[in-house]
């Protein structure tokens, strides 16, 4: 594919907040691709298979977690990136990284530590994954972080569109090395915040019917669904429920991605959109789906809502799990002396760096490491939080 005008280059990249290195230091790769494995090799991007994506703690290897959940997302990414032209390296790169910063045991724990930090700036998990990238996944002897470029960082920083009021973590990181927060990111970025909304969407069902919270019944009552399982059984008659379920579920993939390659390029092409610095002046995010699916997108997230993510036994286990974190982020606020030496030797003698330094701590654990050292603090493991 024809790389598009408006694409972003990286030979035209802004550069990165500690210089660029020689172009063929250790390969012949482009800007982004140095990115993308910069991300595929840290530490941070390994601890995400231990992460919570829906289900924590679930029974049965099958369930997704943060890291296959990210390379979903960049597989879709990939393909609308190509079909538009843009840079699938930047894409790509944007789609592996852009849950780095999740605490353990998924959004129960980011509520645990936003309100453990309520009194010292609060947390996001957005801003403190650009905070991993930029300054505490450090493998380099010249810099902190990953000295990654600036658009990808930008993309990070505003793959959900502007930010006008960033928090205190990203205000820090905006201040060493400007993002432009106040315009929308590249179509790369826009790529991958729409994709991570299709690969949850659908890929969410798989897992929620996996665990019996959700029903073929149930999903019935979704008109667009219905009609898709219709087609399905059309085409695949006899075929086995399990083969067709999948079916289903790689269909409503391949509307949604074929949908937002249309809309996005009837949106640039009447935004009069040439280059990479139009699409950030658009004033408008342009990848998007159409109106009719962007219909059809909210009511499935509703229902969602309703029937997965608000399940009570969902409810229950993240009510245990945000208890866990409180209870962490306290016993080492109390207690110091409980961190592992090099997180105690660095810890700052006053707030509200102290706290966020436990706070960076705690949300770079895994979710068995949350367990585990959780009963090492308390004397018993957390009940029905840790399945390995």
């Amino acid at each position: 594919m024809e790389r598009a005008r408006y694409a972003s280059d990286p030979a035209r990249t802004r550069g990165r907040e500690f210089g660029l290195e020689p172009e063929t230091a250790r390969g012949p790769r482009t800007a982004f691709q140095r990115d993308r494995d910069r991300i595929i090799h840290s530490i941070a991007f390994r601890r995400l298979r231990h992460k919570t994506q829906v289900f924590i703690a679930p029974d049965g290897d099958h369930y997704r977690v943060r890291l296959t959940h990210s390379l979903e997302v960049a597989q879709i990414g990939r393909v609308i990136a190509r079909t538009l032209g843009l840079d699938e390296d930047l894409t790509e790169a944007l789609c592996l990284a852009h849950d780095i910063g999740h605490p353990p045991f998924g959004h129960a724990g980011e509520d645990a530590l936003e309100a453990a930090m309520a009194g010292h700036g609060g947390f996001d998990h957005n801003a403190n994954t650009l905070r991993v990238l930029m300054r505490m996944e450090s493998p380099y002897c010249g810099h902190e972080g990953l000295n990654l470029s600036w658009e990808m960082l930008e993309g990070i920083a505003k793959h959900n569109g502007p930010v006008y009021e960033p928090t205190w973590a990203l205000a820090e990181l905006d201040a060493a090395f400007p993002l432009d927060l106040a315009n929308h990111a590249s179509l790369e970025a826009q790529v991958a915040a729409i994709s991570d909304d299709i690969a949850y969407d659908n890929h969410d069902i798989d897992d929620g019917l996996r665990a019996g919270f959700l029903t073929l019944d149930d999903l019935m009552e979704l008109p667009s669904i219905r009609d898709q399982w219709r087609r399905v059984e059309d085409r695949f008659p006899g075929a086995p429920r399990d083969r067709l379920l999948r079916e289903l579920v790689r269909g409503q993939i391949g509307r949604m991605v074929n949908d937002v390659i249309a809309e996005t390029q009837a949106r640039v092409k009447a935004a009069g959109v040439e280059t990479v610095e139009d699409v950030r002046a658009a004033g408008r995010t342009l990848a998007h789906f159409s109106p009719a699916m962007a219909e059809e997108e909210r009511a499935l997230k509703r229902f969602m809502y309703d029937r997965l993510y608000y399940h009570p036994e969902q409810l229950a286990t993240a009510e245990r799990a945000r208890d866990v974190i409180a209870r962490l982020f306290e016993a080492y606020r109390e207690d110091p002396a409980q961190l592992p030496d090099g997180w105690r030797e660095t810890l700052p003698p006053g707030e509200p760096g102290r706290s966020r330094h436990i706070a960076d701590f705690i949300a770079g654990m895994t979710d068995r490491y949350a367990a585990d050292c959780h009963a090492r603090l308390f004397g018993t493991p957390p009940e029905g939080l840790r399945n390995v």
